[in-house]
């Protein structure tokens, strides 16, 4: 039997978290580690204490907004930002880490994963997002797609 490579086992992961998700549109997870051990995560979901999507119903559909735009426009927040937020809570430095997330992220996430010095992501699927992808390798944070790596 194979055993599984890192990224394999913390985007395994990294799924399992997504399906916490309470988002109707897209169920995303993020996982942030360091040095192999799981610093902190998240799902894509409204804030602590208010009601989620899937009590509520998308208001992103409602409005007809297509995905890759207009994020502001949701009541959730994304699974990157969620584990970067838990971190803050729980007094975890999470610089020099790396993130895993079902799908790439976006500029706002993007722009949130270079200020907390992660320094790697990893994913599985691709987002509509170019200026996201120019922002985290100009910033010289290594983007993979581990799903181009299969094919």
């Amino acid at each position: 039997m194979e055993r599984l490579s890192w990224d394999d086992y913390f985007m395994e992961i990294t799924r399992l978290v997504a399906k916490r998700s309470t988002c109707l549109r897209r169920h995303v997870g993020a996982v942030i580690v360091r040095d192999k051990r799981i610093l902190a995560t998240g799902y894509n979901g409204a804030p602590r204490g208010l009601p989620h999507c899937s009590e509520t119903g998308c208001l992103r559909e409602k409005m007809g907004v297509p995905s890759g735009q207009k994020q502001e426009l949701c009541r959730g927040l994304h699974a990157e930002q969620n584990a970067i937020i838990q971190a803050a809570l729980s007094g975890v430095s999470i610089e020099n880490s790396q993130i895993y997330s079902v799908t790439q992220p976006c500029i706002v996430c993007a722009k949130m994963i270079i200020n907390a010095g992660i320094k790697r992501v990893v994913f599985d699927d691709s987002y509509p997002d170019p200026l996201a992808e120019k922002m985290l390798r100009e910033a010289g944070v290594e983007m993979v797609n581990l799903q181009k790596e299969l094919s």
